[in-house]
């Protein structure tokens, strides 16, 4: 069984404007498994023997029908410049498409950007539209528009506990095709997969301890959703593992977690506000999947419903996930703002036309609801009095259940599972 994935609309659309299409996510998040619906041809390095005759001859590896599907080019760095000499000779639309899980072992054999020839796209594991697990009644798309088809629906059926699964579940598609009963199996064998380099052909990756990189995964996942210092990370690994580390090792240690698409901070948002106030630039910390936090800690649902103030963290998380899954399907961002005064928004969903809506992330209940939408009022207020930015298309409080409605003050109110783009 495959699951639809919105992001298939714009590889698509890359294909049909640029010579190549580089695919580039986390491990087992689909990439292989969509882009062989567009392949022709295709190539796959994922053996020894593949690797070595890619790295003996990468000009061999392009000849095919095309599209021509490379798997995990990464593993043949050499391959990209190939492909950029063959498109400098013959250039045309929807040659080629390359996944990758990871960045090159030596980054220096990459002699070239790819611009105007190869178009990155990231992918990211399965929001909860696309695992067919959001009812999809409010649609981010028409918010931006007008909110007329904003959908009023008391979702008594969907409760914290199932949110709990789902979040600790995450969105792979190998762990939400599974029974229920061993879901949370496999994705924690997934989690204990990741970081098992022995037979890696990237060196890089070869020279990383397992145990280090799990510290400082556990590290980010207790700082899960706010806006740490790499410096507080570092000093928190320090202490709860009573172990020496230099900034210089930890800096290391964490370019290689960004390389396995592990991390995806959310990057601030900055408006030109006319007044003193500084506007904050440090990203809030977040994964590319919660579940990945969820296993870093060793907790599950159970672990979540007794502690409701650190489940509001992991599930602000896991909104971002599916917000960033929802703004890249209609060529948008997710961004967070806050400032030294204090006000600050969870996300940010920024279109590339300049349209823009606020989203306050709460856990749910009447009184957290009232908070989101005054600090989503404030916002909208500062921004049309101290800045140039147009006023914003929506106001949104996202919780993790409870009913959708429109509040008479304008701010909308859905739960996750009944959102799609």
């Amino acid at each position: 069984m495959y699951y639809t994935r919105l992001i298939e609309k714009e590889i698509e659309r890359k294909l049909r404007t640029s010579g190549g299409v580089l695919v580039a996510g986390p491990k087992f998040c689909g990439k292989t498994t969509t882009c062989m619906l567009f392949q022709k041809s295709f190539v796959k390095l994922n053996t020894k023997q593949s690797i070595t005759l890619a790295r003996l001859n990468p000009a061999a590896v392009l000849k095919g029908e095309t599209p021509r599907l490379i798997d995990e080019w990464q593993k043949a760095p050499n391959v990209w410049n190939q492909l950029k000499d063959d498109l400098d000779r013959d250039y045309q639309f929807g040659k080629y498409i390359l996944t990758g899980s990871s960045t090159p072992a030596d980054k220096t054999e990459v002699h070239h950007s790819g611009a105007g020839r190869i178009t990155p796209v990231q992918m990211r594991p399965m929001s909860l539209w696309e695992s067919q697990e959001s009812r999809g009644l409010v649609s981010l798309s028409d918010l931006f528009d007008s909110g007329d088809g904003f959908g009023w629906d008391l979702n008594r059926e969907f409760d914290l506990e199932e949110a709990a699964f789902l979040l600790c579940r995450g969105g792979w598609p190998i762990s939400a095709l599974a029974p229920r009963e061993i879901a949370l199996e496999i994705t924690k064998n997934y989690y204990n997969g990741l970081f098992v380099f022995e037979d890696c052909e990237n060196e890089r990756f070869r020279n990383k301890r397992p145990d280090v990189l799990k510290m400082i995964l556990r590290s980010h996942a207790r700082h899960i959703s706010t806006e740490a210092a790499a410096a507080t990370i570092l000093a928190d690994v320090r202490q709860s593992n009573e172990r020496t580390m230099d900034p210089k090792t930890f800096d290391d240690y964490m370019e290689a977690l960004r390389d396995l698409y592990v991390l995806d901070d959310v990057p601030a948002w900055n408006p030109a506000i006319r007044s003193k106030t500084s506007i904050r630039s440090t990203p809030t910390r977040h994964f590319v999947d919660t579940s990945i936090a969820c296993r870093a800690l060793g907790i599950g649902p159970a672990d979540l419903m007794g502690d409701l103030e650190s489940f509001g963290l992991f599930f602000e998380d896991f909104a971002v996930r599916d917000l960033s899954v929802y703004a890249g399907s209609l060529g948008g961002t997710v961004r967070h703002y806050r400032d030294n005064a204090g006000l600050e928004c969870d996300a940010v969903v920024h279109l590339d036309d300049g349209r823009w809506g606020a989203v306050e992330i709460k856990i749910g209940g009447d009184g957290l609801v009232e908070a989101g939408a005054a600090s989503l009022k404030t916002l909208r207020n500062k921004i049309a009095a101290k800045s140039d930015e147009r006023a914003p298309s929506f106001l949104l409080v996202l919780t993790a259940v409870g009913p959708s409605y429109r509040r008479e003050d304008g701010v909308y109110v859905a739960p996750i599972n009944l959102l799609k783009p």
